[in-house]
C-alpha cells in the first residue's frame, strides 16, 4: 500500500515538474524573444537619434558677402534679382548721395531682407576730415536711409578701410571691414574675381565686392553658387558679428 502511494506521489510530482518546466520554459522563450525585439527597437531609436544629432551638430561654415559703393541704377537691381532667386541675403554699404538718387533700390534692399550699412555720403577718407566733417558724412547717409526705410544704420564701412576710433564711440556705429578682397574694381575678368574669392573662402569670412560693375555682379552670383555647393551658409554681417 505504501509502495503504491509512494509511486502515486512520485508520479504526481513528475507531472508537476513537467508542467512547471513547460510554463517557465515558455515564459523564458517568450521573454527571450521580447528581449531581442526590445533591443532591436532600442538600437533603431538610438541610431535615429544619433543621425539627428549628427545633422544638427555638423553646422555649415558661415560666410558673408558684402557690396560697397551702391546703389547702382545700372547693376544693383540685377544683383538683387540673382540673390532673391537663390535665397541669399547680403550686406550693402551704401553711398549716401547714390542712395538719395535711387530710393526705390534702397527700399528694395531693405524689404528683401538685406542689411544696409553706411559708406559715407560722398565716399571720402574720413581720416582726412575733421571730426565734424566725418560725422556729417556718416549722419547724412543715415538720414537718407532712415527717410526711406524708417531705420537708422548701425554699421559703417569707411571708404579705403581707414577709420577714426573716436567716431565709433561718439556716434554709436560699428565699423565693419573685410577678410577677402579680390580687388574687383581693378578688373573686368569675372573668372579671376571668382577664383580669388573661392580659394580664400573660410569660416567667418567677409567678402568685399562692389555692386557698381557688371563684372562684379556676375562674379558675385557665381561665387554664391560655388560656395553654396561647397556647403557654405551665407549670412549678413550683423549675424556674423553678433553671434
Amino acid at each position: 500500500m505504501n509502495g503504491r502511494r509512494r509511486y502515486h506521489e512520485i508520479k504526481v510530482l513528475c507531472l508537476i515538474l513537467v508542467l512547471v518546466s513547460f510554463i517557465y520554459g515558455g515564459t523564458f522563450k517568450n521573454s527571450s524573444n521580447l528581449d531581442v525585439e526590445s533591443s532591436t527597437v532600442i538600437m533603431e531609436e538610438k541610431q535615429e537619434k544619433d543621425n539627428k544629432k549628427t545633422d544638427r551638430d555638423i553646422e555649415a561654415p558661415r560666410i558673408a558677402i558684402t557690396f560697397d559703393d551702391g546703389p547702382s541704377a545700372s547693376y544693383t537691381g540685377k544683383l538683387l534679382d540673382g540673390l532673391k532667386e537663390r535665397g541669399i541675403r547680403a550686406t550693402f554699404f551704401l553711398i549716401g548721395e547714390y542712395a538719395e538718387m535711387n530710393p526705390e533700390l534702397v527700399r528694395r534692399i531693405y524689404e528683401e531682407g538685406h542689411v544696409i550699412g553706411n559708406h559715407t555720403y560722398h565716399h571720402v577718407d574720413i581720416t582726412r576730415l575733421s571730426d565734424e566733417e566725418a560725422a556729417y558724412e556718416i549722419n547724412e547717409t543715415d538720414k537718407v536711409v532712415y527717410g526711406i526705410t524708417g531705420e537708422h544704420i548701425r554699421y559703417v564701412r569707411p571708404p579705403f578701410g581707414v577709420w577714426q576710433k573716436d567716431l565709433e564711440l561718439e556716434m554709436e556705429v560699428l565699423p565693419v571691414m573685410w577678410t577677402i578682397d579680390p580687388l574687383d574694381w581693378t578688373t573686368e575678368n569675372v573668372g579671376e574675381i571668382v577664383n580669388k574669392v573661392v580659394t580664400e573662402a573660410e569660416e567667418g569670412g567677409i567678402i568685399l565686392l562692389h555692386d557698381c560693375y557688371a563684372s562684379s555682379v556676375e562674379a558675385a552670383l557665381r561665387i554664391v553658387d560655388l560656395l553654396t555647393e561647397e556647403g557654405y551658409e551665407f549670412v549678413t554681417v550683423d549675424e556674423m558679428i553678433l553671434d
